[in-house]
């Protein structure tokens, strides 16, 4: 199972995240839906730019 994960990882991730986001469509609609992919795209840069400056570690300590 592990190899067979392993060897097709991109197409079932691609294959889950279309099923994600039809979902999502067919649910909340087409702008919640933008809504929710923009903040989560945001939220993805912000955390890449703090792993990268060690901004959260220096504030902590």
């Amino acid at each position: 199972m592990a190899e067979l994960f392993k060897l097709y990882r991109w197409p079932l991730l691609g294959g889950l995240s279309g099923l994600i986001l039809g979902l999502l469509f067919l649910t909340l609609g087409f702008f919640k839906t933008l809504l929710i992919i923009g903040l989560t795209l945001i939220g993805i840069l912000v955390g890449f730019y703090l792993a990268q400056t060690n901004w959260l570690q220096r504030w902590f300590k």
